[in-house]
């Protein structure tokens, strides 16, 4: 294969909603309004990736966080399920603000993983983003979530589970049905590993 048919394939899609994220940071803080208002209330896989990213990333710090970002992806992904179009969100959520220091920082932690992992991206298997296929790691997901804010007294495992919904958002994102898989199979093993840690 050609380097630039190698090239074709893969996508940049991830790079692409780091760039947005980046391109809304202005001040000292930015609300969580702004940057669902900068992705597109229509874009579920764009927000979803960068509210589970902020929570993978050295942002996770701040007290929280890994709270409010479990609150927000049950609610957009309970909306994908009904079908809506738009997101929706309470004004307490939307209403949060960030540290830009510590989000700029994030995003620059992230640049190298994403950059990686966007070589081996593609589109494959886009059967699994049909129902009821798409059914199974959603509802995982929503699950996941219920445990996320008790996470924050365990170090790193709320950043565990946010980096698995954030593989999951990218493979919304890329259409790659592999990688779709690959975090279902994570997301069926971290409940049953919380069952027996906790």
């Amino acid at each position: 294969m050609s380097t630039s048919s190698k090239h074709a394939r893969q996508t940049h899609a991830l790079s692409d909603v780091l760039d947005e994220l980046e391109n809304t940071v202005h001040g000292k803080s930015i609300r969580v309004d702004d940057v669902i208002e900068a992705l597109g209330r229509s874009s579920f896989a764009s927000l979803m990736l960068v509210f589970s990213l902020i929570s993978t990333s050295p942002a996770s710090a701040i007290p929280g966080v890994t709270a409010v970002v479990a609150v927000l992806v049950f609610i957009l992904v309970a909306q994908m399920m009904l079908g809506r179009e738009s997101l929706w969100l309470p004004s307490f959520i939307t209403r949060r603000k960030l540290s830009t220091d510590k989000l700029c920082n994030g995003i620059k932690w992230l640049r190298k993983p994403v950059r990686f992992v966007e070589r081996f991206l593609k589109p494959r298997f886009t059967w699994f983003f049909h129902r009821p296929w798409i059914w199974v790691p959603l509802i995982l997901v929503m699950a996941l979530t219920l445990f996320m804010p008790f996470m924050e007294i365990v170090p790193t495992s709320g950043s565990i589970a946010s980096g698995v919904i954030a593989l999951f958002a990218a493979s919304l994102l890329t259409r790659d049905g592999v990688l779709a898989l690959a975090s279902l199979a994570l997301l069926s093993v971290i409940p049953v590993t919380l069952y027996y840690w906790i």
